[in-house]
């Protein structure tokens, strides 16, 4: 089945307790001790290829038009995160996504930000560093798409998609209509626009490529945003229609005014599931038990931001945060737990500190990067592993204590950082973090890249088993040659990312970065740049 973009459109094998590390054999946690190891069969044994049974949906929830529990008493999440590539998707992401669908066979598939990654240099004409315009911000910007258009030189150019017809007339008649004005301001406009037309087809083409094995399957998901997504030049209005266009797609249009107001996404296949939604992004899913008569559990996505004006990493906007505040009023008493692209600071009470000295040290980020640290043993699921610097925002926003004073929440996994994969537990919540799915951009070992599985038992749904589903486990071998080196493929967003990420005096590293976006402006042409 191919995936046909319709503007019209809107759109059971036990688990093991903990984290896998397999696909290394000699894989070590970040605790400077041998990782503890799940056996992959336990998920893909007894699994059937989805197309053993065409036109089936792969989810149980998709066939039944709601999410809900199964007659097992099982409700099964997939969770991707950091997708974070250009217009031609890496295949062997599409093979993780594929071979995870097809282990786990979920109820859902939920996706926590940076999807795209809006830096890559086949969307220079729209890029944007930042939601606001800054000169420095520029400059350093060009400095990210000069080091990523080497990184391409140095491996290959990859081949970008061709545009569609509907997209080649709009470019045209653009191009027409500026030709004609005589206004510079319209003739800049008209050829931003021109350039965004662009830039939406390319990104339409992306998500078309990582959504084939979901749709493929018939499985139902919804969909929040990270701090790469919007820098191709799209906001996140944009993107929730795109996923909209999609078959199973459960991310309503958004109503500020009325959050707790139940909807419906007839397209999404599931014409009786109820969502409630505040913004793009910041959702909320109910699960029922096999009967219908009430809501165990309940699934909320939170648009955690993107970065902050003052420095470092974003938090949810007012609108954000008041929904997380609301959002257990529509559960029934029931629980939630939270996905977000962003982790939290209290993330870094899972970590203990240590001696820069000492094995598997990292240092932490920004606010965290005087000390060096290891996961706890003592809090964290066997399995866990830390890989750099939790990179949380600078300030507590309070997004934790409003878990912790509604009562309403029971756990909250994040994305964002690409080599952390980690459980544990603090003050009552369950708190984890999921590493990169994607090829396109640093991470672990190949092998490791994984996509992260939970199980909820209705006897306890607030205690979710979890495990990481990894590429060496479940395809093997990358079929692409490509450098998975942090310099190459990940550029520091600022001076104070530098000192932490690569461990260099912050004023040197604001050079060097300073440096490459002069050469930049010289490679790209700054001047086209437009906001």
């Amino acid at each position: 089945m191919s995936i046909h973009l319709d503007p019209h459109h809107h759109a059971a094998v036990g688990a093991t307790k903990g984290e896998s590390a397999a696909g290394q054999s000699a894989a070590v946690s970040a605790t400077g001790r041998p990782a503890a190891q799940t056996d992959p069969s336990s998920f893909a044994a007894s699994q059937v290829p989805a197309s053993a049974q065409p036109g089936r949906p792969l989810s149980i929830s998709a066939r039944l038009g709601r999410l809900q529990f199964h007659n097992s008493g099982k409700f099964r999440v997939l969770q991707l995160s950091d997708i974070q590539d250009g217009p031609k998707v890496s295949a062997d992401t599409i093979k993780l996504i594929a071979a995870a669908c097809d282990a786990a066979r979920p109820d859902l598939v939920v996706l926590t930000g940076d999807q795209i990654a809006g830096y890559h240099s086949a969307y220079r004409a729209t890029y944007r560093k930042r939601r606001w315009n800054d000169a420095l911000d520029s400059i350093i910007g060009m400095g990210r798409q000069a080091v990523n258009f080497l990184g391409d030189a140095f491996q290959g150019f990859p081949q970008m998609p061709q545009p569609s017809q509907s997209t080649v007339r709009q470019q045209e008649s653009l191009d027409e209509r500026a030709q004609e004005a005589t206004d510079p301001q319209d003739v800049r406009r008209l050829e931003y626009e021109r350039d965004l037309a662009r830039t939406r087809d390319m990104v339409r083409q992306s998500i078309q490529q990582f959504m084939q094995p979901i749709v493929d399957r018939g499985i139902p998901f919804v969909v929040t945003y990270g701090n790469h997504d919007f820098q191709c030049g799209l906001d996140n209005a944009e993107f929730d229609a795109m996923f909209r266009e999609l078959p199973g797609c459960l991310n309503a249009e958004a109503t500020v005014a009325e959050p707790l107001r139940p909807l419906h996404v007839p397209g999404s296949g599931l014409p009786d599931q109820v969502v409630y939604t505040a913004e793009p992004g910041t959702l909320a899913l109910p699960v029922s038990d096999v009967r219908h008569t009430r809501t165990v559990f309940g699934i909320v996505l939170l648009d955690s931001g993107d970065y902050a004006r003052e420095g470092g990493y974003g938090t949810p906007s007012t609108t954000g945060m008041e929904f997380l505040r609301l959002a257990p009023q529509a559960m029934g008493g029931a629980k939630s737990i939270v996905f977000q692209h962003i982790p939290l600071p209290q993330f870094y009470n899972l970590l203990r500190v240590v001696p820069p000295t000492a094995a598997y040290a990292v240092q932490g980020y920004r606010t965290y990067d005087s000390q060096t640290y290891l996961l706890d043993e003592s809090v964290t699921q066997p399995g866990s592993f830390l890989g750099e610097g939790i990179s949380c925002p600078d300030t507590d926003c309070g997004e934790f204590d409003v878990m912790k004073q509604t009562n309403g929440y029971f756990a909250l996994f994040a994305g964002h950082d690409h080599r952390n994969g980690f459980v544990g537990e603090y003050d009552g919540m369950m708190l984890g973090a999921t590493p990169t799915c994607g090829f396109g951009a640093y991470g672990p070992a190949p092998s490791m890249r994984a996509a992260r599985l939970f199980e909820f038992d209705i006897r306890h749904p607030y205690n979710p088993r979890t495990q990481l589903l990894q590429f060496g486990d479940l395809v093997g071998k990358p079929s692409s040659h490509k450098a998975y080196t942090y310099a190459m493929s990940h550029v520091p967003t600022n001076a104070g990312d530098t000192w932490n990420l690569l461990r260099k005096p912050k004023v040197f590293g604001g050079v060097v970065a300073a440096v490459a976006g002069l050469l930049a402006t010289t490679l790209f042409g700054g001047g086209r740049k437009r906001r």
